[in-house]
């Protein structure tokens, strides 16, 4: 432990550090992408000298990889992106490794806040940000702390939506690498990472059989595949609701229900928000809906799920299991909210699975370390992560998994390069 992590450092209490070192051994254990790229990062050192704050959500697999950006040299800063992902024993565990922390588990929101800027007031070279939140810290608060920032790496499809308005508007300060859009990230973490773990959240907050229920998946993007699929293969009717008419041809075309809101709301026992945006379930739903309809979000912020709309149409709301609200309506009908309409399967579980945050983490990593490389000629852009990146991390995971395949001669690349047959 260093003395400056742990007299800086503002947790619950240092004393769980034991279990979240646990935690943490766990997931390095499972994450043998991260594991390859922390022993580059050992003898490379890409980030010597430098200041690295991270903002995600914080349990263990996030844990470890503020441990691999350490290992690069560099002197790490984490803070939380949900109040009610945070694992404070995970906490206590990364400050005895001599990471600062500004974290605690569901902190009242202006001291959220007030941790989050903390994290930026290091004044870093490089950022880690997760929904945009330090980005948009910065440009509508304090774009005096950009002037240390190199650039970063953004996890999330909400967050790289706020980083291109940020940039359209000439508000981003800095280039930002858009992990969610490698493919390494959407086609794994998005769709089988989102679709097991929303279920995990679900299921062990519920303990009621998915089996037979209708569920309906409001979004089809990556996130929403994932969560339909899984919940056809746990045997539940599953019903898709869009805006996009590609992606409701597409839904319609895996064997799924596609129809409006307003009509699935009076079908529905589950219903699963994936669209990031606001207000996909409102008051005309609530009102047809079935009584004991549960209700969830795993998109990114709690608005997805209209909680003023939910609250307005109830006598009562009474906690009846660990993050579960039960909200009465005036006609004797029940909903129940999941994890506050927050991510559910981070609120409620812990996340992804830790092989699908090694490909996603190690994109992170190399993200990184290719814009604090390449930041002067990027721009104040949101740019992609570099092809020969993503391809790095796949060989990477099949090497993991002893799986070989092919690769083209010289006669198949001249045939692929030339118009002559």
């Amino acid at each position: 432990m260093t003395t400056s992590a742990l007299q800086n450092s503002i947790v619950k209490d240092i004393g769980l550090a034991a279990e979240g070192h646990l935690k943490i051994d766990w997931v390095e254990a499972h994450m043998p992408v991260l594991n390859r790229i922390r022993r580059q990062f050992e003898q490379d050192l890409p980030f010597k000298g430098l200041k690295v704050s991270i903002c995600l959500h914080l349990e263990a697999k996030t844990a470890y990889l503020a441990k691999v950006i350490q290992a690069g040299g560099a002197e790490v800063t984490i803070t939380h992106s949900n109040p009610l992902s945070t694992q404070d024993d995970v906490c206590a565990a990364l400050v005895e490794d001599g990471v600062t922390v500004y974290a605690k588990y569901n902190p009242e929101p202006a001291e959220f806040k007030a941790l989050q800027l903390r994290a930026l007031e290091a004044k870093p070279d490089l950022i880690i940000d997760d929904g945009g939140d330090f980005a948009t810290i910065i440009a509508s608060e304090r774009p005096d702390l950009a002037a240390t920032i190199r650039g970063g790496a953004e996890e999330t499809t909400t967050g790289i939506i706020r980083l291109k308005a940020l940039a359209k508007e000439g508000q981003l300060k800095f280039p930002m690498v858009a992990v969610n859009d490698a493919y390494c990230k959407y086609l794994f973490d998005n769709r089988y990472g989102t679709g097991q773990s929303a279920f995990d959240g679900i299921i062990r907050t519920t303990n009621l059989v998915v089996a037979g229920k209708n569920v309906v998946v409001a979004g089809y993007g990556w996130c929403g595949k994932g969560v339909a699929m899984r919940a056809k293969g746990l045997g539940a009717n599953v019903i898709v609701t869009e805006i996009d008419p590609i992606k409701a041809v597409e839904a319609h075309m895996d064997g799924f229900r596609v129809m409006t809101m307003l009509e699935a709301a009076k079908l529905g026992d589950f219903f699963i928000a994936v669209t990031g945006n606001k207000d996909v379930i409102t008051g005309e739903h609530y009102d047809v809906m079935k009584d004991g309809a549960i209700l969830s979000n795993a998109g990114h912020f709690d608005v997805e799920v209209n909680k003023p709309e939910l609250a307005k149409r109830s006598e009562s709301i009474r906690t009846v299991r660990r993050n579960i609200e039960e909200y009465r309506f005036k006609d004797g009908r029940k909903m129940y909210l999941l994890a506050e309409g927050r991510l559910v399967n981070l609120g409620a579980a812990d996340g992804h699975p830790a092989e699908i945050m090694d490909t996603t983490f190690a994109l992170q990593a190399l993200g990184l370390r290719y814009v604090s490389e390449n930041y002067e000629s990027l721009g104040k852009n949101v740019v992609n992560v570099p092809y020969d990146i993503d391809q790095q991390v796949a060989s990477y995971k099949l090497e993991s998994l002893n799986i070989a395949i092919d690769s083209l001669s010289a006669e198949q690349e001249k045939y692929l390069d030339s118009w002559k047959f």
